[in-house]
């Protein structure tokens, strides 16, 4: 039987992301992977999402791109598995998940693309400027134990994911705080799950 929800992905992709939060809901789901040359450009992906990128999911007939959308969709969707804030943790979910998919990233981007921008530019840039985006960062993540303190969230989900691949390509100084963060995030089984479902391995080799 077909799953009423579709994740599109591929496995050098943010597609690890949503699939990693896939994993921590418990839902069922169908896999589709794309390629880059061929189905990630062809008309029957395009009009799930026109930019062309992954992932994206499709849940009983809607669609939702973007990686920290997804992130806060499902978990809103499967409250079963209590990944969205409660009341207390509101501000800190949305105030990280946001910074995240924005000043972090745009800075994270800029960085390695050799864009540095001018004093005056800064005031232009959500992030102001690299070393501050990641410093402030790093001092979240070493206040609580999650983003949002005792607790896993969705908002861990996306910005673990940020954090972890930023690092392993050395775009973000691997400072102790980060890394104990990161490594609590790996243990857990979903994102065990999740990484070795993207690699092709079994559970066993995981």
């Amino acid at each position: 039987m077909t799953a009423d929800l579709t994740l599109y992905t591929n496995p050098q992709s943010r597609g690890r992301i949503a699939r990693w939060m896939l994993e921590e809901t418990g839902a069922t789901y169908d896999t589709v992977v794309l390629d880059y040359e061929t189905t990630m450009i062809a008309p029957d992906y395009r009009a799930i999402n026109p930019m062309m990128k992954v992932p994206a999911i499709v849940h009983r007939g809607q669609v939702v791109t973007e990686t920290a959308a997804i992130c806060a969709y499902l978990a809103e969707a499967f409250p079963d598995a209590e990944l969205s804030p409660l009341p207390p943790e509101q501000a800190r979910y949305y105030r990280w998940l946001f910074f995240a998919a924005g000043p972090l990233e745009a800075a994270i981007t800029n960085r390695a693309m050799g864009v540095e921008p001018t004093a005056e530019q800064q005031r232009m840039a959500g992030y102001g400027d690299f070393d501050r985006a990641v410093g402030v960062v790093g001092a979240a993540v070493a206040e609580h134990p999650y983003i949002t303190g005792e607790r896993f969230t969705a908002a861990d989900v996306y910005l673990g994911s940020q954090l972890m691949w930023f690092t392993q390509f050395g775009l973000i100084p691997k400072t102790d705080a980060i890394m104990a963060y990161i490594g609590r995030l790996q243990d857990r089984p979903a994102h065990r799950r999740a990484t070795a479902l993207d690699e092709g391995k079994s559970s066993e080799d995981a």
